[in-house]
């Protein structure tokens, strides 16, 4: 009688509690916002015209080919790349986690051979895209590593993270061969692409050295990062060299390693040329949220991802001579590990649809916020996330398109595309700014906000609605878009949505029954489906006294983007 009792308690708390998030969901409550025109808030970067991935081998296959040239075109500027491993010994077999260039290797009698044939491929697409590489030096090669054995992983989702740390994660045994290395890789740059292209790429050293990435000491990688610009600066004295793409700072010992390395670059013995400090053109760090599963149901944790970058400001802002250094968020993502499928991380299971297209307007919005309170030139935040070749259709992988098809994240990006570069003030009674969200994510009422901007012809205004908790059966919020101070007496209004229902390749694959090996009539609709989609035909409207108002009833998850075009 005590266990029926004590389940029939269980069961009605459970059933009070889902009344009461129901209720929360229905309670919508409308939002309206103003954009003054006259209201400028600095300039609107292209922070997000920035990709990264770990699998440099991807970039000349199939599905990656097509992938890089449909990001190319949706920017009106270079997009920057980073990849892995470019300098990783082996024969350019792509794989999970893995990539290799076999751009070193040493004869019988340790004399280098160099070999830039797979590090062109990779570099030639980007060049002929119009694309820049954000240059990661690393790893290293398999005859400089110091632990050598075993080099090679072959780690596979749901496997210890910590299994892809061999031989290429070590320090050199020979610095100086290390940094002769460096030399001719960026002399060879300058030789196949020019001295002015060149200059206006990134180089960095390594990747979250404070971490299994990198199997030294923190003095030995500061010691390689001596070495390594001092050769980046030799073969190229006007190339940019930054680091040291350390984990969020919102973890303390990553905070530690960050400052640690600043601290040299100004005032420490440069292990290279025993001078005081190092080059650095740039500062770079990451910033991750974390998922969880709740009950089934994904709960986000963009507070996470913001913390980080808020506390990688705080420590820039505070070196005098440093702090206004251009900087780059190296990864900035949703969470960890691209290549971590929902199938063994079902926490991942927002990344096929509009969480993850919603998530990454929102957060977007807040690293221009950041970036102003901070007073820090933020030059880019690398999205970590391009395609995976040869993979079950939407298995959950943190990526931009599943076997040649666009998945809904793409076209948030696609509209960042479409913006303007003069950012406007949005103005209205806001649940969330980056303060709330930093501290305690979106875990009340929906983030309903906007990013907008402005050019000669036209206004842009990108309205997203996000939460954490995946929720899609909640009533749409309404919302009321004020344009005041519009310079023309009748424009040209856009709406392109990105939803359940637009812009969404994910609902068209389930709604055809999720077919494993999809029909090519099918891929056609999926591809279809994939592209950024107007949600009304384009509508001339009046404009009277220099406003205009805009409605519309947009979806939990949902983001639209208004183009309002001046009319002469």
């Amino acid at each position: 009688m005590k266990r029926f009792t004590a389940s029939l308690l269980s069961l009605l708390v459970l059933m009070l509690f889902s009344i009461s998030v129901q209720a929360q969901y229905d309670n919508v409550q409308p939002v309206e916002m103003t954009v003054n025109l006259t209201h400028e808030d600095g300039q609107l970067q292209p922070i997000w015209a920035w990709w990264g991935y770990d699998e440099p081998n991807y970039t000349y296959m199939k599905d990656g080919k097509k992938l890089l040239k449909e990001i190319s075109e949706l920017s009106a500027v270079p997009v920057f790349v980073r990849a892995h491993s470019l300098l990783v010994t082996g024969d350019g077999e792509a794989a999970l986690k893995w990539g290799s260039t076999n751009a070193y290797t040493e004869d019988e009698n340790g004399n280098a051979i160099y070999d830039w044939t797979i590090v062109d491929t990779i570099f030639d697409t980007y060049i002929d895209l119009g694309m820049k590489p954000l240059a990661q030096i690393g790893f290293m090669p398999e005859a400089l590593s110091t632990h050598p054995e075993p080099y090679r992983h072959h780690w596979k989702p749901g496997a210890a993270y910590d299994d892809i740390y061999t031989g290429w994660a070590y320090p050199p045994k020979d610095y100086d061969k290390w940094a002769e290395l460096v030399y001719q890789w960026v002399q060879h740059s300058v030789d196949r692409y020019g001295k002015e292209e060149v200059e206006r790429w990134y180089w960095e050293l390594w990747n979250e050295p404070n971490i299994g990435y990198w199997r030294g000491t923190t003095e030995e990688y500061i010691k390689l990062y001596d070495y390594t610009a001092d050769a980046v600066k030799r073969a190229l004295p006007t190339a940019k060299i930054g680091g040291p793409e350390t984990t969020g700072p919102g973890w303390d010992k990553a905070e530690t390693f960050l400052r640690t390395f600043l601290d040299h670059v100004v005032s420490g013995k440069n292990y290279a040329t025993g001078e005081t400090g190092a080059p650095l053109d740039f500062i770079t760090f990451h910033a991750k949220g974390s998922p969880k599963l709740d009950e089934g149901t994904v709960v986000m944790n963009m507070g996470a991802q913001l913390n980080d970058i808020r506390k990688g400001f705080e420590v820039v802002a505070s070196y005098p001579t440093l702090r206004y250094l251009p900087v780059i968020i190296g990864e900035s993502d949703p969470e960890g590990c691209a290549a971590c499928s929902e199938e063994d991380y079902p926490e991942n299971a927002y990344r096929n649809g509009t969480m993850y297209s919603s998530y990454t307007a929102a957060s977007f919005a807040r690293k221009y916020d950041l970036a102003k309170a901070y007073d820090i030139n933020l030059a880019g935040a690398v999205t970590w996330g391009f395609e995976f070749e040869d993979q079950p259709w939407y298995a959950g992988f943190r990526d931009m398109a599943t076997n040649g098809v666009d998945k809904p994240v793409l076209n948030v990006f696609r509209m960042f595309g479409m913006m303007e570069f003069d950012r406007l003030k949005v103005d209205g009674d806001f649940d969330y700014d980056y303060k709330k969200i930093s501290d305690a994510s979106v875990r009340d009422n929906p983030d309903v906000n906007a990013l907008a901007s402005r050019g000669e012809d036209a206004v842009t205004v990108m309205v997203f609605n996000y939460h954490d908790r995946n929720a899609i059966q909640v009533k749409p919020t309404p919302v009321t878009l004020n344009l005041e101070a519009i310079p023309s007496n009748k424009v040209l209004v856009s709406q392109y949505r990105v939803d359940e229902e637009f812009s969404n390749s994910y609902t068209a694959y389930k709604a055809m029954g999720s077919p494993k090996n999809p029909t090519p009539e099918q891929v056609d609709q999926l591809e279809q489906a994939g592209q950024l989609q107007l949600f009304t035909s384009p509508q001339y409207m009046q404009v009277k006294d220099g406003k205009l108002t805009l409605n519309l009833d947009l979806p939990r998850q949902g983001v639209a983007l208004f183009k309002v075009e001046f009319v002469q």
